[in-house]
């Protein structure tokens, strides 16, 4: 195939690492279902040795990814909390990172959980603002984690400043792509060090597989990246990797059609008497609107809006749709629909969650690809539950 920068991304999506197969002309990358692969002789290989090291599918994975992200490198994981892990692995006792404090819980969870108790300090706090942001570097600070767009409020950060000031002082940055795509929104090309993703949502697409992924330009990254990609062995298996390289042939198509339907339903909802505020890039009303129009292809497939009710009433109006399926994750063709207090950000202290900026009331939509008017007609009739209690 030509050189992945020389074509547009739709053809990249559909062709990058992905040649037909050298022994039967097969269009699609084939599942390799093996283990491990015979050696000609002792330490003579033909590319591969064992499975969690490398696989032929996983390599056209990681290859079609990281031409999407118009990177050099990229790795693929079981999971995104996997990808997360590895990124955390370079660090060490007494080093510092500075976090997003809207994101995702499961990614505030393993900070606090599990490498906190190893020494290493994390300050969570407003990527919006790049004053707060540079006054809370330390000498010891090693890493930048952003969301952007966050989880689930829908913020962006600078990612071009952002990037410029951590290479001022040496820190390396690192951006969760996961609601933007590569079709949105390229980090590494505003200079950032590692994008990463939950291939799960957006990429794969089709809500059938779990994977993570990494992508980065700087080869040492990338040799120490891998090392502990094979070390800790959260890899995918072949299938994983066939399917999610099946949601990505489509993924500018499918990103167009989730925006649309954000879009409009972004403003449906910002009309509506009993929502007091929504959050969507999309819309001017949004504080970073300007933001969005020149770091993002368009604002994306995710809708959180604020409700003036309670925990409990919150859970009911979430639990009453019909076609937004009340359930974790994201980015499927399907819509779905989520109680971040109670569901994907429980594991944040309500007190933290509150100073973030995120109420009892919130409601987060993953916006599918169904007929538009179907799916105002839902949110129509779950809303207006609260005029029944």
């Amino acid at each position: 195939m030509t050189e992945p920068e020389q074509v547009g991304f739709a053809t990249r999506a559909i062709h990058a690492g992905q040649d037909p197969d050298p022994s039967t002309g097969a269009i699609m990358t084939p599942v390799y279902l093996t283990s491990t692969y015979v050696q000609e002789s002792p330490g003579k290989l033909k590319g591969y040795d064992y499975s969690r090291t490398c696989n032929p599918t996983r390599t056209a994975l990681e290859a079609n990814i990281a031409a999407l992200e118009s990177g050099a490198h990229g790795l693929c994981f079981s999971s995104g909390m996997a990808a997360i892990n590895t990124v955390l692995n370079l660090l060490q006792s007494g080093d510092h990172v500075i976090c997003s404090n809207d994101l995702y819980g499961g990614t505030y969870r393993i900070c606090t959980t599990l490498y906190q108790k190893f020494g290493v300090d994390f300050t969570f706090l407003d990527m919006t603002d790049l004053a707060i942001l540079e006054g809370a570097m330390r000498p010891e600070t090693k890493l930048v984690m952003i969301e952007s767009p966050s989880n689930p409020l829908l913020r962006l950060t600078d990612l071009k400043a952002v990037a410029e000031l951590c290479k001022t002082r040496g820190i390396l940055s690192a951006c969760d792509n996961t609601f933007a795509t590569p079709y949105l929104q390229q980090p590494l090309g505003m200079g950032i060090d590692i994008t990463f993703h939950s291939t799960t949502k957006y990429l794969g697409g089709h809500s059938d597989v779990i994977g993570g992924a990494i992508v980065v330009d700087d080869p040492d990254l990338h040799t120490r990246l891998a090392h502990f990609q094979n070390t800790v062995g959260g890899t995918p298996g072949p299938l994983d990797c066939f399917l999610t390289m099946r949601g990505t042939k489509t993924l500018h198509l499918r990103m167009e059609r989730h925006a649309a339907n954000a879009q409009a339903i972004a403003e449906n909802l910002e009309s509506h008497p009993r929502v007091s505020k929504v959050h969507y890039p999309g819309l001017a009303s949004h504080t970073q609107y300007e933001l969005a129009q020149r770091q993002m292809r368009n604002p994306g497939g995710m809708v959180s809006f604020e409700l003036d009710a309670s925990v409990e009433d919150a859970k009911r109006v979430a639990s009453s749709f019909k076609l937004f399926a009340l359930a974790e994750s994201l980015g499927g063709v399907e819509s779905l629909v989520d109680h971040p207090a109670t569901m994907t950000h429980g594991s944040i202290p309500r007190e933290e969650r509150i100073a973030a900026g995120f109420q009892d009331g919130l409601i987060r939509l993953s916006v599918g690809v169904e007929d538009l008017e179907d799916l105002l007609a839902d949110l129509t009739q779950g809303i207006a539950l609260l005029d029944r209690s």
